[in-house]
């Protein structure tokens, strides 16, 4: 396994639309390494989620996973993922991102959410989740359209560096 190179803001790789990885290419052992070493990656980062554009793969593949917060989710990978927005009201809540080191940002995001994609082993996986995992594998499946977390962010008052985010923010949630 390897630690991969990830791509920030700014590298055209991060705004294209991933294609669909079709089954006969999933099984491959090329694609079995990309999904470890995305894994080994994300571990490697302490990230929670890492999508292929990130690391210079324009396939629709990511994974994911929340140890903590009101709906915990395992680390999972995500192939092909189509998404239902449920919940009604959007809710704003801050981000990071890999690619975007150091920054944080309010989104707005669905509440909870309805994933129906393909595991690393071509099986159908069906989730209905809530909370900071629906925010997760929202912000995971924008990556795969070229979409990063600054383009849904209602006004850019809360983008801030980490470091003021720790000092600024952290103690108002606001």
């Amino acid at each position: 396994m390897s630690i991969l190179k990830v791509a920030r803001m700014g590298n055209p790789v991060l705004r294209e639309k991933a294609r669909p990885v079709e089954p006969s290419e999933l099984c491959t052992p090329a694609t079995q390494k990309l999904i470890d070493d995305m894994i080994q990656t994300v571990v490697e980062y302490q990230g929670i989620g890492l999508a292929g554009p990130q690391v210079h793969e324009g396939r629709r593949i990511f994974v994911a996973g929340v140890e903590n917060g009101d709906d915990p989710m395992p680390l999972m990978v995500v192939v092909n993922p189509e998404l239902v927005l449920l919940g009604g009201t959007p809710i704003e809540d801050w981000e990071g991102c890999l690619s975007i080191p150091d920054l944080r940002g309010r989104v707005p995001r669905a509440p909870e959410v309805e994933l129906r994609a393909l595991d690393r082993h071509g099986e159908i996986l069906r989730l209905k989740t809530h909370g900071y995992a629906a925010r997760v594998i929202q912000h995971e499946t924008d990556h795969l359209d070229g979409v990063l977390f600054v383009d849904r962010m209602r006004s850019f008052d809360s983008l801030t560096h980490l470091d003021e985010f720790s000092r600024f923010w952290t103690a108002d949630e606001g």
